[in-house]
């Protein structure tokens, strides 16, 4: 994969350099700020960006302005965004135009390798992948009118790790059921959330966007 990384601490951006390209992949350029990230993604076009979401001048959420600015640019491009601390609004943000291809997780994945470099080729490969810290609060803020209310409790946690990146497969070896029970709960909450029949990864962004909002 080609990929564009973009933070500005040195340290984790060198680290993350030497990370992905140990594990073969190339790095197309590495930036320090949100505007800098832009022109590399228009640029480049890279398999896959990451991003730190607090970067110059505020160190708030210019990252994440700017990997939405650069999806708006280049449509669908992937990106897997990294956080210190678990902002749902971020997700949210990120997911808003619905194309997928989008991550969301807590700096501290990054030191379980393997499993922040398979949340990595998800996202490269158009999945949406969100840490487990964000689905929990989520879990939290749930209101009384929870569009989910017809779900019961196994769809919900389908659904639930759906919003993670799994997919069917890795949700029926982590439940210990079959590939088939999976796909009829999956089925079962498309139709539950009223989501029409459409192209079957739009309508998994559609149903986490629904969970994300719910």
């Amino acid at each position: 994969m080609r990929i564009v990384i973009a933070d500005d601490a040195v340290l984790l951006r060198e680290g993350l350099v030497r990370l992905v390209t140990e594990h073969g992949h190339e790095v197309a350029a590495a930036v320090g700020d949100g505007p800098s990230l832009v022109e590399a993604i228009v640029r480049e076009k890279p398999d896959v960006s990451i991003v730190d979401v607090r970067m110059p001048p505020s160190h708030t959420d210019e990252g994440l302005k700017a990997a939405v600015e650069a999806r708006r640019l280049v449509p669908g491009t992937p990106v897997l965004v990294l956080s210190q601390y678990v902002e749902v609004s971020y997700a949210d943000d990120l997911l808003a135009d619905r194309a997928g291809a989008v991550g969301y997780l807590l700096k501290d994945r990054v030191a379980a390798i393997t499993e922040f470099l398979d949340a990595l080729a998800r996202v490269a490969g158009g999945g949406t992948v969100l840490d487990p810290e964000v689905v929990a609060q989520l879990l939290v803020r749930r209101r009384r009118d929870d569009p989910l209310r017809e779900l019961t409790a196994r769809e919900r946690e389908v659904l639930g790790l759906m919003a993670e990146g799994m997919s069917n497969t890795a949700i029926a070896r982590k439940l210990v059921v079959s590939d088939g029970a999976v796909e009829k709960h999956v089925r079962n909450i498309f139709t539950k959330l009223q989501l029409p029949p459409d192209e079957e990864q739009h309508r998994r962004v559609l149903a986490v966007l629904t969970y994300l909002r719910g």
